[in-house]
Order: C-alpha cells, then structure tokens, then sequence
C-alpha cells in the first residue's frame, strides 16, 4: 500500500498503537488528542506535589503486542517493570505462587503447593482447568463466571476466581462473562513460559508508554495535535475530512461516548451500539504510612460488599516510588461508588488497618482518592461491542472495540493495530 494520509483521533493506548504502527508502515500520521496529555485513562496525575496514577495497571507476560510496542518506542522492560512469576499473595504471605517453567507444569504445582486450600479444593480446580483446556477454553455465551465455577469448592472461588474476575474484566464474577474470562485465563496461565508473569510497573504510567511514543513519533515526522477537540469527521471527496483537514484514513481512538459523536452520521447504528455500552468504575484510596514496607510490592485483600472494598494493595514503595505509598484498588466498584467518596475512604482504611496491621509502621494517612467513573464497559455474557471497522475508510480502535478481551491495556493495543490492519482492506 502506498503511504497515506492517516488521522487517529485519541491519544490513548489504542491511539498511540495505531499512530504507531501506521507510521512503521509508512503512513502520514496526524495525532489529535483533546486533553492537553496523552495516555487517556492510563496515565499519570499529579495530586499534592505527588505523581501518581490514574488507577493501577498491572501488565502480564502474555501482553506480547504492548510489550513490543513498548520496544519500538524504547522502552527498557527491565527498568521501567518489576517482573515476577504470577504471585496471588495475602499480607500473610500465603497464597497461589506459580513457579517459573512449562505454564501447564507450573500451573499443577503452584495449585498442588497452595497453603490453604485442602486437597479436594486443589483437585477440583485442577480438573476443572483441565476440563477447559479439552474444550479449547470456550464454554456457553450466555454463561457467567460464577455460574462457569458454581461447583468449585468455596475457597477457590473466594481466593482465586472472584479476585482474578475482578482484576481482569472489572465486572463481578456474578455478572461477568465466563467465555472472556476463559480466553484471559487461557492466555495468561496456559500459553508459554513467562505468560503469566506479573510486570508491575515501577515508573508512572505516562512514562511507560506515553511519553515514550510521543517522542518516537514525532522523531519519525507523525505530527501531534493535542488540546484539540476534533468537532467534526465527514467523507470527502479525495477520502475523509477531520474538521477542515484531508486524509485517505481515519482512525478514531476515543472513548466510545466520543465515538459514538463523530460516527453518528455516518454510521449511526455502529454510534447506537457505541452509546449503549454500559460501564463499572474502579476506584483507587491512596494512603501513606511512613517506614512502612509490604511483604511484596503487589498483596490481594479479603474483599466484600459490606465493609471491606479493596482487592488488592500496591506498594509504591518497591514500585520506584515514596516509601510508605500504597495504592489500593477498588474494581467493580459502583455499589461503594454509590455510597460515596467519603464513605469508601474510611472503609478503605479500616479495612487497611485490620488486614494490614502487622506490616504497618505507622498510622495510615489518607492522601487521596481518584476514581475512574468509566474506567472499563461492563463484561457481560453475549455483550454486543461495536465493530473495529465503521464505514469504507474509517475505523475504531479502543478497550471496547469487538474482540476476544476485556477492556485491558492490551486490548487497547491490538485494537489500533487491527485497525492499521484493515486499512488494506478498504483500498
């Protein structure tokens, strides 16, 4: 294909692989992004003289496409992660610790050596695993993840299948989709060595893939336009127009509300199904408690609707950031969303204070909580999600384009280069 004229229109994760890509492949790129940063919802704030993140991002071995668009733009894995092999561990040490090696081989031991669970538990989910992989890992549309592992013994579901649910599809295992969740199981503990290895990242967000793309794209003549709203798109007479702009190609990379906008009138049953997406927030309680040090960087909580609303506790401190720092994450978090800032602030805390007690150095002070209203679309069994392809020439890219993962940062990326993919088809 001859070199095009190509707008993406977003500067998210999505955005900037498809600017990426489209400019390895030899396109004219223009980036417009809105906001004044690029990242979108993967990126850093800075609150108190603090940098922090918009909510904590976990990538997993099996993230083979943000991993390589992280090497184009040089990013050094080794620096900017903490990687480690898949460790499920409570404040007590004690949890699902998969050793390195053969994924399947790996995944048998680290359930036969769990400390807990007894041994009908560890057989069952064993069984289980093994039942799923014989059906290629696919199970009915309709099906839930908690209808998916009804059967499983009571522990495994606590410790294990709802607090993965949770992270990966931000949708309660109750509602969520068990065949999403089958294929981010089989990618992550089943399809090479290292693919379920945890990489924390231990620089923010911004300069993990943001800022880093940024540079690379405008060293490679991708021009950039941010702080600028794009109003309008329009097919034209020599391909597309974007505002006043001429491109043969358009991507949009936007949130799927903004989507919805700029494809209305020309694809306004793709823009219905956009809109109509339904959303979970997640919700992060930033605390800090001098001298204070986690058994690792990365510990699951005991979680529950009632009083106790964090998964999981990040320790900046060991993540290249302030000592005493910990992150704690809410996902599926609307019902303590309902009850308010405040409200899930304290609960937070006390939660903190009652699983994390031996750990704490000192009194845990809140510093902040940001929360993510439209953080990912709601996973649900047979979800219709809007197409990668709009009309001839325009495509979308974006965690809720149509596709086999939740709304993860390497869903966000494939779907940008997807949409470079496609843009041969539509010569």
């Amino acid at each position: 294909m001859p070199g095009l004229r190509v707008a993406v229109i977003g500067g998210g994760w999505a955005g900037l692989a498809a600017a990426v890509e489209a400019t390895l492949r030899g396109h004219a790129v223009t980036l417009y992004e809105m906001a004044p940063q690029l990242g979108g919802r993967a990126r850093r704030v800075d609150v108190g003289g603090l940098a922090l993140d918009n909510g904590q991002h976990i990538l997993i071995g099996a993230y083979a496409q943000t991993l390589r668009l992280m090497q184009i733009v040089g990013v050094d894995e080794r620096r900017a992660f903490v990687r480690t092999p898949l460790r499920l561990s409570g404040p007590d040490g004690r949890g699902l610790h998969l050793p390195a090696g053969a994924p399947m081989l790996a995944f048998t031991r680290g359930v036969m050596a769990h400390p807990t669970w007894p041994l009908r538990a560890r057989l069952a989910l064993l069984t289980a695993a093994g039942a799923w992989a014989l059906r290629g890992f696919r199970c009915a549309e309709q099906t839930t993840v908690a209808q998916l592992t009804r059967h499983m013994p009571t522990a495994v579901r606590q410790d294990l299948i709802d607090p993965l649910c949770v992270a990966a599809l931000n949708t309660p295992a109750r509602e969520a989709s068990g065949q999403v969740f089958l294929r981010v199981l089989r990618d992550a503990l089943f399809t090479g060595p290292g693919s379920a290895d945890l990489l924390l990242p231990r620089v923010r967000l911004t300069e993990l893939l943001p800022g880093p793309a940024a540079g690379w794209l405008l060293a490679s003549g991708a021009q950039l336009q941010q702080s600028m709203r794009v109003e309008t798109i329009a097919p034209s007479r020599d391909g597309w127009a974007v505002d006043e702009a001429q491109f043969d190609r358009i991507v949009i990379a936007t949130s799927a509300v903004e989507a919805a906008r700029l494809a209305r009138a020309v694809a306004p049953a793709w823009a219905d199904l956009a809109a109509g997406l339904r959303y979970e927030p997640i919700m992060t309680v930033y605390a800090h408690a001098e001298g204070t040090r986690l058994p690792q960087p990365m510990l699951s909580l005991s979680s529950d609707d009632e009083r106790q609303p964090a998964q999981f506790v990040f320790d900046h401190g060991q993540l290249g950031g302030l000592d005493g720092l910990l992150a704690f994450v809410i996902s599926g978090a609307q019902p303590w969303l309902d009850r308010g800032v405040d409200a899930t602030r304290e609960a937070t805390l006390a939660q903190a204070r009652r699983q994390l007690a031996p750990h704490l150095r000192s009194p845990l002070q809140p510093l902040q909580v940001l929360t993510e209203k439209r953080a990912t679309f709601r996973c649900t069994p047979a979800l219709r999600r809007p197409a990668g392809r709009i009309a001839r020439g325009l495509f979308a890219a974006g965690d809720y384009v149509a596709g086999p993962y939740p709304a993860t940062l390497e869903g966000a990326v494939r779907s940008g280069i997807e949409a470079v993919d496609a843009m041969g088809d539509a010569a």
